[in-house]
């Protein structure tokens, strides 16, 4: 833990490290669940949205030069319409919920408390507006018997359930990416979890 550094960064700050950030996620979003087939310039486009809103935020950590871990955070306002649309049709106010982003980590930098460091930091931006009253994030679901699932893969829902985030079933979108090895984008369910805050 000496050797780490951390930074945030906020708004259009964040366009100065898109590229750690992007080769991040294409990196730790290879493995199951997501089996993401990332590319720079697809990450680069999406992370324009973080750019764009002011009261966004990257939190990230370094070893040295090289980004190991981040975690960011948007008004759900600000997301893409696939994202607050499931909110809206249940008729929850959106201008009150911030969204999570991704928290992602190399594996060699889990089990260090990282984890939950992004999300106090997350939680501790969110407050610090005054206005927002619940967070929330999103996950995919893939199934008990995806035939990429690793024997020893452990779903993260018990971390999220001591953090007081509870599955909402009623939430959901689609997202859309290729596989691993594929060239064709394909639909993925996404379920969200949300705390009061």
């Amino acid at each position: 833990m000496q050797t780490l550094s951390f930074i945030q960064k906020k708004g259009a700050e964040i366009t100065t490290i898109f590229e750690d950030l992007a080769n991040l996620r294409i990196t730790v979003f290879r493995d199951f669940p997501y089996l993401y087939e990332g590319s720079v310039a697809y990450e680069m486009e999406y992370l324009k949205i973080y750019a764009q809103a002011e009261k966004a935020l990257l939190f990230a950590v370094y070893d040295g030069s090289k980004m190991v871990g981040a975690t960011t955070c948007i008004p759900l306002i600000n997301e893409a319409p696939e994202v607050h649309l499931p909110f809206e049709k249940v008729g929850l106010a959106i201008d009150s919920i911030f969204y999570f982003g991704e928290s992602i980590l190399l594996k060699e930098y889990r089990g260090l408390g990282l984890g939950h460091r992004f999300f106090d930091e997350r939680e501790a931006h969110a407050r610090s507006f005054g206005t927002f009253k619940t967070t929330c994030f999103c996950a995919v679901d893939r199934g008990e018997n995806h035939p990429l699932q690793p024997e020893n893969y452990r779903p993260n829902d018990a971390f999220w359930l001591k953090r007081g985030y509870q599955k909402d079933f009623s939430l959901q979108s689609t997202f859309e990416w290729p596989d691993i090895n594929e060239s064709v984008s394909t639909p993925k369910t996404m379920i969200y979890w949300k705390r009061d805050l």
